[in-house]
């Protein structure tokens, strides 16, 4: 394995294509065009396939930043966009009416991914909208039966990108590791050394 392809997903407006763009060292391609779903979300622009770009590891291995659609008309991409994916970004925004509801959409989607311990939550806005906290959210997947990493970021911010990301190789290399007993099956050890370099960035 060469290559990490990693897959932020989220609502419209949360900020998939920001947050590609504030790590990516190549200029994102985006298949946005101009917004007519108003009644999800009041922005000018939309993504209707999917955002790509790229960031280059000390090893010359390459992050590979794929970014979902938003509407719920593209819900049946989700799944196939994360096929092959290292781990799953969900992005929720805290301003939207109902975030938790969002979340929820995102955990069903995502089963698989979080199943095998590939995915972490961060939530955009909560400086301006203080409710639903963290806590909040961390409850709400709790009630789920699950366990994932939340985490507060402006996804504007190169630094908190680059800190989801790190929280995520966290979550993929405890996951990758078997315990001492040695009964788990290990990730391959490329993968886990790639993901290793990659928390050192």
């Amino acid at each position: 394995m060469s290559d990490i392809k990693l897959l932020f997903a989220g609502p419209m407006g949360a900020g998939k294509t920001t947050a590609i763009r504030a790590i990516s060292e190549i200029e994102p391609i985006s298949t946005e065009v101009a917004n007519t779903d108003f009644d999800e979300c009041n922005k000018a622009e939309t993504t209707v396939a999917m955002d790509y770009g790229e960031l280059t590891l000390d090893t010359g291995h390459i992050l590979r930043l794929y970014g979902s659609p938003g509407q719920r008309r593209f819900e049946f991409m989700w799944p196939l966009l994360a096929q092959g994916a290292l781990g799953v970004v969900v992005l929720l925004d805290n301003s939207r009416p109902a975030p938790l509801i969002d979340l929820s959409s995102y955990l069903d989607a995502f089963a698989a991914p979080i199943e095998s311990g590939r995915v972490v939550v961060a939530v955009g806005r909560l400086d301006t909208h203080k409710r639903p906290s963290l806590d909040d959210y961390v409850d709400a997947i709790a009630a789920r039966g699950q366990f994932l990493p939340v985490v507060e970021a402006d996804v504007r911010r190169r630094d908190d990108v680059l800190h989801i990301l790190d929280v995520l190789f966290s979550q993929i290399e405890a996951a990758s590791s078997p315990p001492g007993n040695g009964t788990a099956e290990a990730e391959p050890n490329e993968w886990l050394e790639l993901v290793q370099h990659a928390r050192m960035q």
